[in-house]
């Protein structure tokens, strides 16, 4: 019943899939975060199904592709999106610290923030466009998105928060970090090796490229905020996301 519990916590925080409500508590959510990649799950079989459906129909590469952008906003809620839009827009005021933190709480929407989404939209509507070729790109695709919430979550547990309260900081406060890890940690390698089985190069591009990822958001974390939020690991996901995209599409190139 625990694992249930937990599993049902993370899909009704991290997706806007119908699912039971739970009360948040210490026993539920120690390994609620272990769930995360399950969110995953559900975005990839939706691409999988999306493509197969605009195959059946023969619909146009350019449908096709404004589908797949959408499709994983509409399963989350835009609960990433959201979290990156505030993110560049702290980041985008270039101010110390302790105002990019509070920027992160403000509820209103700033001009960076709105330029940034449509630059992030418009790299994912011509790069599925561009994949939209590939089946193969495609189907590696599918197993990553369980890759990025898989190391989103790593990155949740074993980097510093950056304050003391929050929806991640009470989510990793209750967390058995180590075990939560661990799990993330073999999701990860399951993942990406999915991806590498269906397809050897773009998965291989894809998976180099939100490992770099990874590394670019630790650094920026720690420099610009001090560690990590529930904003922050929103922005990740969407940035490993984009990377994966654009990896599978470098990988491509050499099929």
């Amino acid at each position: 019943m625990l694992w249930i519990e937990s599993f049902f916590v993370a899909l009704s925080t991290y997706s806007a899939l119908p699912a039971p409500q739970f009360e948040w508590n210490e026993r539920n959510m120690k390994y609620a975060l272990c769930f995360f990649p399950a969110v995953g799950l559900f975005c990839g079989v939706g691409l999988f199904g999306w493509y197969a459906l605009c195959s059946v129909v023969g619909a146009s590469d350019f449908f096709f592709a404004a589908g797949a952008v959408c499709l994983p906003l509409l399963i989350t809620g835009g609960i990433h999106m959201d979290g990156y839009i505030d993110t560049v827009d702290a980041l985008s005021s270039h101010q110390p610290r302790e105002r990019k933190l509070e920027i992160l709480k403000d509820s209103h929407c700033g001009a960076f923030a709105v330029i940034y989404c449509g630059v992030y939209l418009l790299l994912s509507l011509g790069l599925f466009y561009e994949l939209a070729g590939r089946p193969r790109a495609i189907a590696a695709l599918c197993p990553l998105y369980c890759f990025s919430r898989a190391l989103s979550g790593i990155c949740a547990v074993r980097l510093p928060n950056a304050r003391k309260n929050g929806m991640l900081s009470a989510y990793t406060q209750s967390a058995e970090k180590r075990a939560t890890a661990a799990v993330l940690a073999v999701v990860a390698a399951l993942s990406g090796a999915a991806a590498l089985l269906l397809a050897p190069l773009p998965g291989v591009g894809a998976v180099l490229a939100e490992l770099g990822a990874m590394v670019f958001y630790r650094r920026m974390a720690l420099a610009q905020f001090g560690g990590v939020t529930g904003d922050t690991s929103g922005f990740f996901l969407q940035i490993c996301e984009l990377a994966c995209m654009a990896g599978a599409w470098a990988g491509g190139l050499f099929v």
